[in-house]
């Protein structure tokens, strides 16, 4: 038995020897320590070493720790000096990911793939945990940065089992943020696996429509897949959806205008949100009580919130009147949860305030992000002179510059005379006819020259009223410039049903409600038999109306949930950091007089 025992110990010890001499510490190299040295003393050593490997390692811990300290600028510099290709495999995968880290501090993202992309890496396996929890978490930052959403979750994922504590915390909602901001397309799970689990509880909360919903989705999510991460901890989100979940709304107060200029709209925007709520009712579900309140008899809004609470109500819709919503926004915060019909110019108002309107911005934005789902880089602007055009132009200019595109001409249209030399002015063509004659002069004699205009417009953003853009697009087709792409906000389209208004603007794209785009959807069938004006361009306002009611009790979901969106009439809606509803929009185009819907892009 004792001399079995001692060749077992005598096995285990040749094992064990054997383990030693293909440690990494050998055959990858050592990896810098902490060190107990300051920088200056690192470098120093370094450059008293006689032996060049050493020497690299211990500016290889420099740079380290400076980056560590903050210092990313010296960090960089000390990199430098470092001779990584003759180092081993292991200190080479932590100069790589150094590097990587050094670049996304630079907002370089690709940079830091490039890093990462060092032949060492194929070794990191064979590393010690620590260092693969770094590599891996720093290729995951440099994933999401670079827009690669999906790998980036699988990187997280990828090194989930190697966390403890808070990191293991944060690295499961940074998953769930990932996985969640996927669009629905790409939530297809293929397999079994982590991230399998994840896309499949992503798309079910998703593909749910009411708070109610979603949470039976989550707990029959949970019921499948009991060993998945996300079911033994579910993400905060989703914890905070299963408390909004158990507080049902029970009544709403309606702030609206019932008298004075803001009637019409007031009176179209209630007329929606009613719509919706008799839909609710017929539909077997059990919506809150309505309150009204009329805003254009308002003398304080203390007086109304008091009122309102002795009623019993627990969420305000409204107000509209942009005054009102300024006052709103400035206080410090509001005793009932406020949906307000209006944006305030401020960037953030209290926590209880939450904003909606059918702003122009919003398809500026809407404009930007569809000229380059379609591939253009170098854009024309066009908007009427005065506030709202400059209003307009800012948050196209802003959304799309920042996104890579460039302005190349802009003009503010204003009185119809001045149309023609505008687009002239645009296009260059006075240029153009100017070198012709020159041309003639010189050969002393008649040169048939067509003006040319300059090539390097794309596109032209528009944002212009019906009237304007008939003036517009006939001019441009005059102009030599027929063939340019126009962009437009829903402006440019009346509703009225006329289509010889719009024979003169064949090809013109154009945002718009789904509402106004969508004449079989039902419950706008239903409205318009009761109200035909809902048919036209009060129509957008009508859509508003019932996208507040539906807005009302998912609030808190839409804030929870970030990336999540309501495909509502007005728009696809999403909120913002600062709590603003946002809104995305199909589109359609202009072919002989009518309206033709256009295929969606990736949003």
């Amino acid at each position: 038995m004792i001399a079995c025992l001692r060749l077992f110990t005598a096995l285990c010890l040749a094992a064990l020897l054997a383990a030693c001499a293909s440690s990494p510490s050998s055959s990858l190299g050592e990896l810098p320590r902490t060190p107990d040295a300051s920088i200056e003393q690192l470098l120093q050593q370094a450059a008293q070493s006689k032996d060049p490997e050493k020497a690299a390692l211990l500016r290889l811990n420099a740079a380290d720790l400076a980056y560590r300290q903050g210092n990313a600028g010296q960090s960089a510099q000390i990199l430098q000096q470092v001779p990584v290709e003759q180092l081993k495999p292991g200190p080479q995968v932590f100069a790589s990911t150094l590097a990587a880290e050094l670049a996304l501090a630079r907002n370089q993202p690709k940079a830091a793939l490039t890093a990462l992309s060092h032949p060492s890496l194929q070794h990191l396996a064979q590393l010690p945990v620590e260092q693969q929890v770094r590599t891996g978490t720093v290729h995951a930052r440099a994933l999401e940065a670079d827009g690669q959403t999906l790998a980036a979750a699988r990187a997280r994922i990828f090194i989930a089992p190697m966390l403890e504590g808070e990191a293991a915390g944060k690295n499961h909602e940074a998953i769930w943020t990932l996985i969640a901001s996927l669009p629905t397309d790409q939530l297809q799970p293929t397999s079994t696996d982590d991230l399998g689990g994840w896309m499949s509880l992503a798309l079910a909360v998703k593909s749910a429509g009411t708070l109610e919903q979603q949470q039976a989705a989550i707990d029959n999510w949970r019921a499948q897949n009991p060993k998945h991460p996300a079911a033994i901890q579910l993400p905060l989100p989703l914890s905070k959806l299963k408390e909004l979940a158990s507080q049902p709304l029970g009544k709403i107060a309606l702030l609206l205008p019932q008298e004075g200029p803001l009637a019409s709209v007031g009176k179209a925007l209630r007329e929606g949100f009613m719509a919706a709520h008799y839909q609710a009712q017929q539909a077997g579900q059990q919506p809150p009580a309505i309150e009204f309140y009329d805003s254009s008899r308002l003398t304080s809004l203390d007086d109304f919130y008091r009122k309102a609470q002795a009623d019993g109500v627990q969420l305000v819709v409204g107000p509209l009147e942009k005054p009102l919503v300024k006052q709103l926004s400035a206080r410090p915060q509001l005793p009932i949860t406020t949906l307000a019909l209006n944006y305030s110019e401020g960037e953030q108002g209290p926590a209880q305030l939450y904003q909606f309107g059918l702003a122009a911005e919003d398809e500026a934005r809407e404009v930007s992000r569809r000229a380059r789902a379609d591939g253009l880089h170098r854009a024309a602007i066009m908007v009427p002179k005065g506030e709202w055009g400059d209003r307009v132009m800012r948050a196209f200019s802003q959304d799309w510059q920042a996104n890579g595109g460039s302005i190349v001409a802009t003009e503010r249209v204003d009185q119809p005379v001045q149309l023609a030399q505008q687009i002239a002015d645009m296009f260059q063509l006075r240029q153009s006819e100017g070198r012709a004659k020159s041309l003639q002069s010189t050969v002393g004699g008649q040169v048939a020259a067509q003006p040319s205009r300059r090539q390097d417009i794309e596109f032209i953003f528009l944002a212009a009223t019906p009237q304007q853009a008939q003036q517009i697009k006939p001019t441009l087709n005059f102009q030599y410039a027929g063939d340019v792409p126009v962009y437009a906000t829903s402006h440019v389209f009346s509703a009225s049903g006329d289509q010889n208004q719009y024979n003169d603007m064949n090809g013109v794209r154009f945002c718009e409600t789904p509402w106004l785009l969508d004449a079989n959807d039902p419950l706008r069938r239903q409205v318009t038999a009761q109200w035909p004006q809902a048919g036209g361009s009060l129509g957008r306002l009508y859509a508003m109306g019932v996208d507040a009611y539906r807005l009302a009790p998912r609030l808190g979901q839409l804030k929870a949930l970030p990336e999540s969106r309501i495909e509502g009439q007005s728009g696809s809606l999403g909120m913002t950091q600062n709590q603003r509803v946002v809104r995305q929009l199909p589109w359609a185009q202009f072919v002989n007089g009518q309206v033709q819907r256009l295929p969606d892009t990736q949003r």
